[in-house]
């Protein structure tokens, strides 16, 4: 157990919903991007509709508890719990928000959960060694950062075949007015998938931070006030918007028709509740992007501006090396105190 004044500890869950207000403001365009791009919802009702079924996932875990798996892995899956210490948190969410903000501001539609995931490894690496990484758990991360992309791209083009085959009868009026309903509804259980996943990987962090400071003992369980308070974070932060990295999202990657953009939203939203269940902190960005480029190659490749694209997976590999090495930076600066 490490001991830590109540209000530095106080500090750090403040830290830790910080990140999370900054992962929903960065990760809003994962949300919206199909529905804004397709004029389907303007920005502001948008990110309100994003924001409330980002809040709304809490709900949802009360129903199935199974659900909260990902806190799980980011709390005890990434690095050994017992050597986790609050220099190592706040490392670690340092890593991460530093990250965040550098690729907002430049627009890029880079990873938040791989962020963080790299911010814990290297803060824990630079305090206890690589013998500190549970592999298990990160080689399962490190898996669907290929993954999850490609999973979400075959299930979207699926839900485009499928789809186009099941209105193959319909009117162009008839068929363009079912998918705009379609397309709302796949887009609300995309923000809920989002807010689920994204919300428990910092559930993990502050939880893991009360069990290393002696306020948490015995089996590892997310208290309630904290699953809310991530939960809310998360879905002011998508309130708060993230313009630019919509604009990549929804227009500059692929130009999106309402069929399109359902294919999307469903493909990722299939493919992040699967991930929830199976206890995955994959990256909605990847996967979401993964999910366009499969909607627009499914009426042609030619759609797809890959140069736009390839900038994208570029930013992907270098997300957790990057945090990674602030992580362990911001982890050294607290031993000098």
């Amino acid at each position: 157990m490490h001991e830590l004044a109540l209000p530095l500890l106080i500090g750090l869950i403040v830290v830790a919903l910080a990140f999370d207000f900054l992962n929903g403001l960065h990760d809003a365009a994962n949300s919206i991007a199909t529905v804004v791009s397709t004029r389907l919802l303007k920005p502001v009702h948008a990110v309100i509709f994003a924001g409330f079924f980002n809040f709304a996932a809490y709900f949802l875990t009360i129903t199935f508890p199974s659900l909260h798996k990902v806190a799980e892995t980011m709390g005890k899956g990434l690095i050994d719990k017992n050597l986790v210490t609050p220099g190592v948190v706040f490392g670690a969410l340092v890593g991460a928000m530093f990250w965040n903000v550098v690729t907002w501001l430049k627009g890029i539609p880079s990873s938040s959960s791989h962020a963080l995931v790299g911010g814990v490894i290297g803060a824990g690496v630079a305090h206890a060694g690589f013998g500190a990484i549970q592999w298990a758990g990160l080689n399962k991360t490190l898996l669907f950062i290929v993954l999850s992309p490609l999973i979400g791209m075959a299930v979207s083009m699926l839900v485009m075949l499928v789809s186009s085959w099941g209105f193959r009868g319909a009117s162009n009026k008839g068929a363009e007015t079912s998918f705009r309903y379609l397309h709302l509804l796949s887009s609300a259980a995309f923000s809920l998938s989002h807010g689920l996943n994204d919300a428990q990987k910092t559930m993990g962090i502050i939880t893991v931070l009360l069990f290393s400071t002696g306020h948490l003992a015995g089996k590892f369980e997310i208290p309630h006030w904290v699953a809310i308070s991530c939960y809310l974070a998360m879905g002011l932060g998508t309130l708060s918007g993230g313009w630019k990295i919509i604009e990549t999202m929804g227009s500059r990657i692929t130009k999106l028709s309402q069929h399109q953009g359902f294919s999307a939203s469903a493909g990722g939203s299939i493919t992040i509740f699967g991930a929830s269940l199976l206890g995955i902190p994959v990256s909605t960005t990847h996967t979401i992007t993964g999910c366009v480029i499969g909607a627009g190659v499914a009426r042609r490749a030619s759609a797809v501006r890959w140069g736009v694209a390839q900038n994208v997976v570029v930013a992907w590999v270098i997300t957790i090396p990057a945090s990674a090495a602030v992580g362990a930076l911001f982890y050294g600066l607290t031993t000098l105190f």
